[in-house]
């Protein structure tokens, strides 16, 4: 199996089946809730059998590194969803402080 005829490793904390923007973690988050790869392929119709059966003996052949790859995404999301969260309520804390200093006047 040569990883590059399936995968393109664009960082550290990015894998993509080739020629998608799916993510490896996107196989392997239904391949953990039990979902069997003909089942990944109905959710994935433009993917073939061979493409998620890869992905999965990836999974299996570097388990330790995927599993730390899976985490660092895990992390990177929760914090971009922090960030997105803060934002959003500093946008509110905003509103309505201008709406407070309109009614003052």
């Amino acid at each position: 199996m040569r990883l590059e005829d399936y995968f393109t490793f664009l960082g550290p904390d990015i894998i993509r089946l080739k020629g998608h923007r799916l993510g490896i973690e996107d196989i392997l988050e239904l391949y953990d809730a039990g979902y069997s790869p003909e089942q990944i392929a109905l959710e994935f119709p433009g993917l073939s059998l061979e493409q998620i059966h890869a992905t999965i003996t990836y999974y299996w052949h570097n388990r330790e590194e995927v599993e730390a790859y899976l985490s660092r995404l895990d992390k990177l999301v929760a914090a971009s969803m922090r960030e997105e969260a803060q934002g959003e309520a500093s946008a509110v804390v905003k509103r309505l402080r201008s709406l407070q200093a309109q009614q003052t006047q």
